[in-house]
């Protein structure tokens, strides 16, 4: 959508920016940074979209907080793997961009705003068979943030989804778990409990939830803190209308606000950072490969606006990736006011031993231990000879007592309501088992004979669950010999049907090295950026890791606002020295 140009503008600013994810806000605050007069708006009513409901992980090879922290890892090793992985030339040279520009950002984001992170001690890389592939270093997470500090945007921060948080509104790390499960188990799992519980009482005399921020939520509220303290305005409820070209340049924009419509002038240009297409039914149908699933785990407003907005303005899409989408198995419940939860089953439960996955054959088509991308991928696969959506996660008692399956938690003993409302299929034997959920018996009785037999041997012959680093990441040390691996044998047995479900888009329009939008001829558009989910995935449709949407939307937003502000946060002599000019 395009439209003419006013006579007369409303407001000016330098770089106006669509969109509340990490990708918009760190363009927002990086442009701001470097002195550039910046307007954020958002379209819905609450602040951070898919990012405030994610992990918040990201992905960024050669960091110097991973160096910091001994953590070994190199853009060399990581160069090695991604092309190993996607194997296909970098387009634009924008795979080496991201590997330049990632650490560099991490740091000017350190030194100059509130937006801080850690390495994580040990995260694999999802495909670690591939030559350059890393156990730790490469993923980092945000520090946790206090709410408080927010003042009234506190309230106007999407919340994570109900189900991730305990108590109905305290937000839990992996940290956490094993103190609040065992809370007596020692001195320092009560104080650590007793900590976690007080403060968020407390909280709950002036708040709706706890502000003890973690995850995505963390990185969200750092955004929107340094965003205030550089007194960088954010429109909520502002949605771009159509953007102003003028000899094909973009120089503007007409944005809907309190029922108003206001021409924006945009003297560097306007970034696209609407979060992706998850949320269209029209583009899903249009992008997406048949069967268009039914579920997502975005958020419901990334609508699509950034690609809508893209191609009106000559943008071109780029399809030619692997996977539209990246994927993660989910299970649904009805939940008590009707509206329905998409639980990502992420790697919590599939790769704990004695949990296996099915098809309506009755046959494990997958090693469920794997990345949540790899196992829907593996959904697909078999679903074009047999229906596997929805597959079935089938284990006994003792597991979930254990390790919990999908919303239900470990440990809980109560599990009446997930059976009455048809989220956990329970039954005596194996074969009533197979009958509930419409397999036939004999079949998953040989499949979790099999499955038992590997389990003792340890060495699952069939998907080798249990043979990398990923997977025993992910599993229970406790378990031997295969951490992955145990028998299903205790009664009463149970089955949780999962289906595919994106958590991101891949496709999106096509940009060069410095997040440019290109034309149908792949040439830049002046004046128009994209990044985030509105632009096509430098992985290009492959998972590499955990944080691969994040960590690249950091990335290029940092070189959006350099290429804006004319390359002052970012001169490419010391982008390739490997420091920012601050610290020359």
């Amino acid at each position: 959508m395009t439209g003419a140009e006013p006579v007369n503008w409303d407001r000016e600013v330098d770089l106006l920016v669509v969109g509340s994810g990490v990708g918009g806000m760190t363009a927002a605050l990086v442009a701001a940074v470097e002195g550039a007069e910046v307007l954020l708006c958002e379209m819905t009513s609450r602040l951070g979209g898919t990012s405030a409901l994610s992990g918040g992980a990201i992905w960024v090879p050669g960091s110097s907080q991973s160096a910091r922290a001994g953590l070994t890892d190199t853009a060399t090793d990581a160069r090695r793997y991604l092309d190993a992985m996607i194997g296909e030339p970098d387009r634009g040279a924008r795979r080496e961009a991201f590997l330049e520009a990632g650490p560099i950002a991490l740091d000017f984001l350190e030194h100059h705003t509130e937006v801080k992170f850690a390495p994580s001690p040990k995260h694999p890389d999802y495909r670690g068979n591939l030559p350059g592939a890393a156990i730790s270093g490469r993923v980092l997470y945000p520090l946790p943030f206090d709410g408080r500090l927010l003042g009234k945007d506190f309230e106007r921060l999407r919340p994570p989804m109900p189900e991730f948080m305990a108590l109905g509104g305290m937000m839990v790390g992996k940290d956490d778990i094993p103190h609040l499960l065992h809370p007596f188990a020692s001195v320092r799992s009560l104080r650590h409990t007793l900590a976690l519980v007080s403060r968020y009482l407390w909280d709950r005399r002036r708040y709706s939830r706890g502000t003890r921020l973690l995850l995505g939520n963390a990185l969200v509220g750092r955004l929107v803190y340094s965003l205030r303290q550089r007194q960088v305005p954010i429109w909520l409820g502002a949605r771009v209308e159509s953007l102003v070209q003028r000899d094909g340049r973009v120089i503007g924009a007409s944005v809907s606000l309190d029922g108003r419509t206001q021409s924006i002038r945009a003297r560097r240009g306007v970034v696209l950072a609407t979060g992706g297409f998850s949320g269209s039914p029209t583009w899903r149908r249009s992008l997406l490969a048949e069967p268009i699933p039914d579920h997502s785990v975005a958020f419901d407003g990334d609508s699509g606006d950034g690609l809508t907005l893209g191609t009106s303005a000559g943008g071109v899409i780029d399809t030619t990736h692997a996977s539209a989408a990246f994927w993660m198995p989910a299970s649904v419940m009805r939940r008590a006011d009707g509206s329905q939860a998409v639980f990502p089953h992420i790697m919590l439960d599939r790769a704990k031993p004695g949990l296996l996955a099915v098809n309506s054959a009755g046959r494990r088509f997958v090693n469920e231990a794997d990345s949540y991308h790899d196992f829907v991928l593996g959904m697909y696969r078999s679903h074009a000879d047999v229906n596997t959506i929805p597959a079935y996660l089938v284990c006994d008692r003792s597991f979930i007592h254990d390790y919990g399956i999908g919303l239900v938690r470990p440990g809980q003993r109560r599990l009446k309501r997930y059976v009455d409302n048809g989220y956990l299929i329970t039954a005596a034997t194996i074969p009533l088992l197979a009958q509930k959920i419409g397999i036939d018996g004999d079949a998953l009785m040989e499949t979790v004979r099999r499955y038992n037999g590997f389990a003792e041997s340890g060495i699952d012959a069939e998907f080798g669950r249990g043979s990398t680093e990923l997977n025993r990441n992910n599993g229970d040390p406790d378990n031997l010999p295969n951490p992955c691996l145990r028998r299903i044998e205790r009664a009463p047995f149970f089955a949780v049907a999962v289906y595919p479900a994106d958590l991101g888009t891949s496709v999106g329009l096509a940009t060069d090295r410095d997040g440019r939008v290109l034309d149908r001829a792949g040439s830049p558009i002046n004046g128009l950026y994209a990044c985030g989910n509105d632009m096509a995935s430098v992985m290009r449709g492959h998972y590499p890791g955990p944080g691969i949407t994040l960590g690249p939307a950091i990335a290029f937003a940092f070189r959006i606002a350099s290429r804006a502000c004319d390359g002052k946060a970012m001169e490419l002599d010391a982008l390739r020295a490997g420091r920012t000019k601050h610290e020359q």
